[in-house]
């Protein structure tokens, strides 16, 4: 499979669909879910439903990642994302694309214990009684325990005379938080006889310092120029340096993030509060690295913890969310994480670029320019012709491009 496809973004959309069908390996059932399923599951998956909410999801090019290539479907209201995703990745891939990696599913839950007699005793007591209490646990996931994964490890600490229980738990390819949840309220009873104490809260941490994903890029130096190389590296520094220039720096990367998130159906917000309370464990920073190699390249990196699942969840309820996973073409939770955390990279990169170079806004501006011609109305090649006259006029505005419709109808245009 190859990912670099020419002129993608001009094509017509069946023939974007005809690609992914090939490059998929996609059947006549999936073809019908793209192009007019009404996924009626949904309609269950949360209370007072009322109605559907649509947002456009569209194909990320140019990606290879590992060594293997990817189509990346991404869904998000905002213009200019995925063509600066693709780009980004172009970029790269000239250099031979991203290099990943991601650590063990490692997750937290946690146990508020108050009222305790003795804190000190209470701690040893629960030592003593590690191995039952991990047992217990690991009764709650008939699956984990048969991948030699579930709960592992016990940890401590004092607040305030309470005692903050941290139960390690390998969650392989699942995002992590029911069977966590579960074996939290599971061991609590246990653990207010051990320790003499209550349970109060019993709740997994979104924040997974154990479970962080790297990856790597080299973006060919020749083709973006050595000022614009240097340049890349001072918006970053910039970033390490001003909390509020990290805070839209970090912003870019879950624009790519989240938006691959919203495309599978896995839980977007948890990610971005992930994501951003470890930017700020050493006072909030970016969440990328770049510097220059001896050959004038850019090097970029990205530390991200990535809390994702491949089993379980709102993707298996959307059969919408089912075909943008078999595009994406994955087969766990770390090569996802491997992809997300390469998307977030480019992303950045592709950002970072554009303001060292002509600015955030040319590119921005001409799809948003779109977006307002097609709210007025204009349909087909109309469409272009309203774009490159407000573009060329500076004048992009609905009003305009009513003004403009208007004309085209009347054979003024």
């Amino acid at each position: 499979m190859n990912s670099d496809i020419h002129n993608f973004h001009r094509m017509e959309i069946n023939d974007r669909r005809n690609i992914i069908k090939e490059l998929s390996n996609l059947n006549e059932n999936d073809m019908n879910i793209m192009n007019n399923y009404v996924d009626e599951n949904s309609f269950d998956m949360i209370e007072n439903v009322y109605t559907l909410m649509s947002l456009p999801v569209g194909i990320a090019t140019n990606f290879r990642i590992n060594g293997s290539d990817y189509l990346i479907p991404m869904s998000i209201e905002e213009p200019s994302v995925i063509a600066a995703c693709s780009n980004g990745a172009k970029y790269a891939r000239i250099c031979g694309g991203f290099t990943a990696y991601s650590t063990e599913s490692i997750m937290r839950g946690e146990i508020e214990i108050y009222n305790i007699p003795d804190i000190e005793l209470a701690i040893i007591k629960i030592m003593k009684e590690k191995n039952k209490i991990l047992e217990m646990a690991n009764t709650r996931s008939k699956t984990l325990s048969r991948l030699n994964a579930g709960a592992i490890n016990i940890e401590f600490k004092i607040i305030n005379n309470e005692i903050i229980l941290y139960l390690i738990v390998n969650v392989k390819d699942a995002m992590g938080a029911n069977v966590i949840n579960t074996m939290l309220e599971y061991i609590s009873g246990c653990i207010e006889n051990i320790t003499g104490g209550k349970t109060n809260l019993r709740i997994m941490s979104n924040l997974t310092t154990e479970r962080i994903t790297y990856a790597y890029a080299k973006f060919d130096g020749n083709a973006l120029g050595e000022e614009i190389v240097d340049r890349i590296i001072m918006a970053n520094n910039f970033a390490k340096n001003d909390i509020y220039r990290a805070t839209t720096h970090n912003k870019g990367i879950m624009n790519g993030i989240d938006a691959v998130l919203l495309a599978t159906l896995n839980d977007f917000r948890a990610e971005e509060a992930n994501a951003h309370a470890y930017a700020s464990i050493n006072g909030y920073k970016p969440l990328t690295e770049y510097a220059k190699d001896n050959d004038g390249n850019l090097i970029g990196s990205i530390r991200i913890p990535v809390a994702v699942g491949t089993v379980g969840g709102a993707t298996k309820t959307s059969k919408k969310a089912q075909l943008n996973m078999k595009i994406l073409g994955i087969r766990d939770s770390n090569e996802f994480a491997n992809v997300l955390a390469s998307v977030g990279l480019a992303q950045n990169f592709a950002a970072l670029r554009a303001l060292a170079d002509e600015g955030i806004q040319k590119g921005h501006m001409k799809l948003h320019a779109r977006n307002i011609a097609i709210s007025a109305g204009a349909t087909g090649s109309k469409i272009d012709k309203i774009v490159n006259t407000m573009l060329d006029e500076n004048n992009i505005s609905y009003s305009r491009a009513i003004e403009l419709l208007n004309g085209d109808k009347n054979g003024k245009l």
